[in-house]
């Protein structure tokens, strides 16, 4: 201000002009600014009537305008801009990448009951656990996919999806598009910041109207929710007019209210709570409950499959507490599964990672329970043996829990003549080695487990997955281009790839759909890659073109009355000119091309290859020629990276026609890319370097860890952690006879066999000591144990920012005998403390629970 005061006096001129501002220019942006938020209180308050409380105020022509005034306002003024707007609600056209979050209090899923007498043991349960007789709060249980909302001062700061339950997308920008979820909290009353979780869904007039537009359908609302909620553009999630109910605010913000004060609270802040939820005071209003909304489900608006019931005191839920995957308070009613039938077509035979054989039927498609059900699950020889099954027979479908669909019986009074009886089969589908069933087992296995590729995949896959190494970035389309070019053949060889850095950069694969049968290329794709009608149509007016006529043979009768009637069509410079272009690129009197590609036209939005390829007008290639092609290639990506040797099989192509192939599409490349209908994975130097950073970190993973990691057959996280506490390290478990095994807790017959054979390969042994030699843990840290008792059924809390993840500690204090919870009750010991703890040290304070920064925790687990 000096500076400036010394400057201007300088220059002569007076400093009240120069410090104050236009007066007409002050006042006229008080005056925006005004009507701006006044525009923004209007509209919140639409919103809240029509998509919370269902009682709409204005119509939707009315509420538009007042939008339309708002955006205009918010783009000619840009320092007014809030992310907080009712304008963000239209979602944006640029495409986003999701990062990932953690959770700040794990998102955990419910256990199941499927009748009233296990509605009645879970009572039980609650009643021996608590003094006090407990109330209950009855939902529906509604059929989309999780979230979980973050507000810090009233305002909607982060979304995100369930995950993996310790961390989720995060997918802010989407849910801002959803009308029935506040940007802007009402009252006052609410914590400075708190979380609060829910079900996002697609209501059932939405979805179909969805599939009416669709040539690739959902198969059911929750698949379309959960889909949507992933989309890179919040436009489209805007368009799709989701809703969302909310259910549950976790952690401490709210102490002293109970489950349904919570909700109720929630409720006068504008969240969206269902009106069918109810408080039960006893277990006999709970299947009242239960018994009406199985029948009046049906006339529901929007999907649910069953009733969640929840303890309603908050006190008696710490005092209950939670298993490692779900609340001890609550339990989820699924209503009775349906049952349909069909017919068996055939059965395939799919590997695991540990050899395991399971039996797979293919159905004659039939839709159960909101989906469209093609394959179920056998399990075992026995239950084919138990089923007495033949092919071609009708089998009674049922989905358990309403998710995996099974076989259950078979109408044998439909069983045809000279139905092939179902035999168990004696070699791999894979790597064609004679199965092997041990006594005891139900399972049948592939004992090749070094040569077979399902299996290598799977134990890669088990390696990197976050309870083993959490090797993050190495994905499943990462693994099979590994294992396609030879880079990785085993989990020893993970650690080699530091050094193969330049290889990995610029590495791809075609993904393939999994079951896909032959489809037409999409008409958009015809237009773009061709451009139909003018060159350098962009892609999305390409779309546009066919939203609006389905079929070439529609685009091409089209007239300027109907091209200036299509409001999206967008040109860099005149539309007239444009539109002149389009109808005389359709009028010229012999389009070849044209010609061949509406030979093709099936008028439902649709071209088959071979069309394309006759199309292309390449030398030499009729259309006799392209139908050969296609009879060996379901996808021009592939006939253009095709060799000459692999074209000459096909029919009537010699070798001067594969040499006119290989030269028109290597002058084409743009083409190809514009028209493949195949998504390619490619390996960019940013992922690659990701990828080697996190092989790196690995390095840091406990020793139970990575014995969970090596994947032995029957051992799990629970073993792996009781093996590494008692023989400290690898080489004195590699030693350890059966007698020994069988001592350590939770050690049985059937695992102690499994860890001897595991360590009797050599072949294992090779693969640990190269393991070894990358610096991976195979002993027991000082911190991670050398006195692994010292915690036993000591109760923790963690909370704040600590030097490793609040995993590493769990884990840690997991190993040791410690217990860890999420929130502060009358049965904690510590609370381990790092910076900026929140409420949870508060909430200590109060309980008189002692205090522990991570030094303390240090020195408790290492005293002698």
């Amino acid at each position: 201000i000096k500076k400036l005061e010394d400057f201007y006096k300088k220059s002569a001129k007076p400093m009240d002009k120069i410090f104050s501002r236009n007066k007409d220019v002050d006042e006229k942006e008080r005056t925006i600014l005004k009507r701006i938020k006044e525009l923004r209180e209007i509209l919140t308050l639409h919103n809240y009537n029509y998509y919370v409380l269902n009682q709409p105020t204005i119509s939707d022509f009315e509420f538009d305008k007042i939008l339309d005034e708002l955006i205009k306002l918010e783009e000619e003024n840009h320092e007014f801009f809030d992310t907080s707007s009712p304008t963000q609600r239209v979602g944006s056209d640029i495409s986003q990448e999701f990062t990932q979050s953690q959770h700040k209090y794990p998102m955990l899923s419910l256990s199941n009951t499927y009748s009233i007498d296990e509605v009645n043991e879970f009572e039980n349960r609650i009643t021996k656990l608590t003094a006090e007789t407990p109330q209950y709060v009855c939902e529906l249980k509604y059929d989309g996919t999780s979230i979980s909302l973050t507000y810090k001062e009233g305002k909607l700061i982060m979304a995100l999806t369930r995950g993996d339950g310790i961390q989720g997308d995060n997918v802010t920008e989407n849910v801002k598009t959803i009308r029935s979820i506040p940007l802007n909290l009402k009252g006052k009353d609410y914590p400075k910041e708190f979380e609060i979780r829910g079900e996002i869904l697609m209501p059932f007039s939405v979805f179909n109207q969805l599939n009416k537009e669709r040539t690739n359908k959902f198969a059911n609302p929750r698949n379309a929710a959960a889909g949507t909620i992933k989309q890179q553009k919040s436009s489209v999630v805007a368009k799709r007019k989701l809703d969302c109910f909310l259910y549950y605010i976790p952690g401490d913000q709210l102490e002293g209210l109970s489950h349904w004060d919570k909700l109720n609270k929630a409720k006068e802040w504008g969240f969206k709570i269902s009106e069918a939820t109810k408080l039960c005071k006893s277990i006999s209003e709970v299947k009242e409950y239960i018994e009406y909304w199985d029948k009046a489900r049906k006339e529901l608006p929007v999907p649910i499959d069953g009733i969640v019931i929840k303890v309603n005191s908050t006190k008696q839920q710490n005092e209950l507490g939670f298993t490692s995957k779900s609340p001890r308070w609550a339990t989820a009613y699924k209503f009775k599964a349906e049952r349909v039938e069909s017919q068996l077509l055939s059965i395939d035979y799919q590997v695991g990672r540990t050899g395991t054989v399971t039996p797979v039927a293919n159905l004659r498609p039939v839709h159960i329970a909101g989906t469209t059900v093609k394959r179920a699950s056998l399990h075992n020889a026995d239950i084919i043996s138990k089923l007495d099954l033949y092919i071609n027979d009708y089998v009674y479908i049922e989905k358990g829990g309403e998710i995996i669909p099974k076989i259950v019986g078979i109408n044998t009074k439909k069983r045809p003549k000279k139905a092939d009886k179902v035999n168990f089969i004696e070699y791999c589908p894979e790597c064609h080695t004679l199965l092997i069933r041990k006594e005891g087992e139900a399972n049948h296995y592939c004992p090749n487990d070094k040569g077979c590729l399902p299996q290598i995949k799977g134990k890669i896959e088990h390696f990197i997955s976050r309870k083993a190494m959490n090797i993050d970035g190495m994905g499943k389309e990462i693994i099979e281009l590994l294992l396609s070019k030879r880079l990785v053949n085993n989990i020893a060889d993970i650690y080699d790839l530091a050094s193969k850095k330049d290889k990995l950069i610029g590495l791809e694969k075609v993904m393939y759909p999994d079951n896909y049968e032959i489809i037409d290329i999409p008409i958009e794709d015809i237009d773009y890659a061709f451009e139909i009608g003018y060159k350098g149509i962009t892609k999305k007016n390409a779309k546009i073109l066919t939203d609006k006529y389905v079929s070439l043979e529609k685009l091409s009768n089209t007239n300027r009355q109907e091209l200036e009637a299509i409001p999206d069509l967008i040109f860099p410079k005149d539309a007239d000119l444009y539109h002149t272009k389009i109808l005389e690129y359709f009028n010229t009197p012999f389009n070849e091309v044209l010609e061949r590609l509406k030979e093709g036209d099936n008028k439902h939005g649709g071209i088959p290859l071979s069309n394309v390829i006759y199309a292309l007008c390449i030398p030499g290639i009729d259309k006799k020629c392209a139908e050969n092609i296609t009879e060996y290639y379901d996808y021009i990506y592939d006939i253009s990276k095709a060799t000459k040797s692999e074209l000459l099989k096909c029919v009537q192509i010699n070798e001067e026609k594969a040499d006119s192939l290989i030269a028109w599409f290597k002058k084409n490349e743009k083409f190809i890319s514009k028209i493949n209908n195949l998504s390619i994975f490619r390996i960019q130097k940013q992922s690659a370097e990701k990828l080697i950073y996190s092989i790196e970190y690995s390095l840091n993973r406990t020793f139970s860890r990575t014995l969970n990691a090596l994947g032995i057959r029957h051992i799990g996280e629970t073993a792996s952690r009781n093996l590494a506490n008692y023989f400290k390290n690898i080489d004195k478990l590699m030693t350890a006879n059966y007698e020994e095994l069988i001592e350590i807790e939770d050690i049985g017959d059937q695992m102690a066999k499994s860890i001897i054979d595991y360590f009797a390969i050599e072949e294992n042994i090779q693969i640990i000591n190269r393991l070894k030699n990358a610096g991976i843990q195979f002993n027991i840290s000082t911190t991670e144990g050398s006195n692994s008792n010292i915690l036993d059924n000591k109760k923790f809390v963690i909370t704040g920012t600590l030097s490793k993840g609040r995993e590493y500690f769990k884990e840690l204090i997991i190993s040791m005998g410690g217990k860890v919870s999420g929130s502060i009750s009358s049965k904690t010991d510590y609370l381990l403390a790092g910076k900026n703890a929140g409420s949870k040290l508060d909430n200590a304070n109060k309980a008189g629970v002692p205090l522990l920064t991570e030094d303390d925790f240090y020195n408790l687990i290492n005293k002698e």
